[in-house]
């Protein structure tokens, strides 16, 4: 599967530009990750990519059709986690997933439904109503939903919100597994969860491509620009531009600091490996 977004814009009514001219290809297989700070376009971007907008500039084809003359074919092959999924709290896990799988028509849903229950372990539960539910184990039936069918095409928005470590680790296993024969994207705000599985990272910010590539590569943009030191606390509040502080932590009558800066930004600040949040942070600043 192919997806090719063609200087793809969007404006909103009330004249809000959510994205700016995107231009990305997007091919099976692969894990994406979709960054970016709130109200930077991700979401948009999304339910362009689902037929749930239309572009007000630009184009999406998928294996080189418009998607505006494929859009059922594309939904037959897509599972979608949104945001603001809804769930009917007065369903068991099983009933609802049940009732999924009839809206997407598949047929003989029972092994179906068992394998997604087992895939986000939820097997305990799959008698219980949805109103009994956490937070997480909510969480776990809307990706459980996006999974029924064996979609090509996965997209998640925010999927780790409100699961536990233990239950991120094993969503981004999952993740890794379903992305090794079809695309899979998810958005996050948790920079761990790219640099531990994805094989690209796409980041968005004011509805402008800042990146997309391999997160090493990206990590790459950043060594050289990353520093740490300690200073004292006085002089941290006087001297440091705060926005170019990646982190800080007090320690005895200082303050050790994560700086982020083009030359040494502080007498006996030393240059550090760059990660992946340092990279993240260097394209919001236009430190690139």
């Amino acid at each position: 599967m192919k997806i090719h977004l063609n200087h793809l814009s969007m404006t909103y009514p009330t004249g809000k530009q959510a994205l700016k001219d995107i231009n990305l290809t997007l091919e099976s297989p692969s894990l994406i990750g979709l960054v970016g700070p709130n109200g930077a376009g991700k979401s948009t971007l999304m339910k362009l990519l689902v037929a749930g907008l239309l572009p007000t500039g630009g184009d999406i084809a998928i294996d080189d059709k418009p998607l505006t003359k494929c859009e059922k074919e594309l939904k037959k092959k897509l599972g979608y986690l949104p945001q603001d999924f809804g769930l009917y709290d007065e369903l068991t896990i099983w009933e609802f997933l049940d009732y999924m799988a009839a809206l997407k028509g598949i047929r003989n849903s029972r092994p179906v439904i068992e394998e997604v229950i087992l895939a986000t372990g939820l097997e305990e539960k799959k008698k219980a109503r949805i109103k009994t539910l956490s937070g997480g184990q909510r969480q776990r039936v809307g990706i459980a939903q996006a999974l029924l069918g064996e979609p090509e095409f996965l997209i998640f928005d925010e999927p780790t919100v409100g699961l536990d470590p233990e239950e991120r680790i094993r969503f981004r296993n999952l993740l890794v597994e379903l992305s090794k024969d079809r695309i899979v994207i998810f958005s996050t705000h948790i920079i761990e969860d790219i640099s531990s599985s994805c094989n690209q990272v796409v980041v968005i910010n004011k509805g402008e491509l800042k990146y997309f590539g391999d997160p090493s590569d990206m990590v790459e943009m950043a060594n050289g620009k990353v520093w740490q030191f300690n200073i004292d606390k006085t002089e941290f509040e006087k001297v440091l531009d705060k926005s170019l502080v990646i982190h800080h932590i007090q320690e005895g009558d200082t303050i050790r600091v994560r700086y982020l800066s083009v030359g040494q930004p502080y007498e006996g600040a030393v240059e550090v490996e760059a990660n992946l949040e340092d990279a993240y942070l260097c394209l919001l600043k236009n430190m690139n």
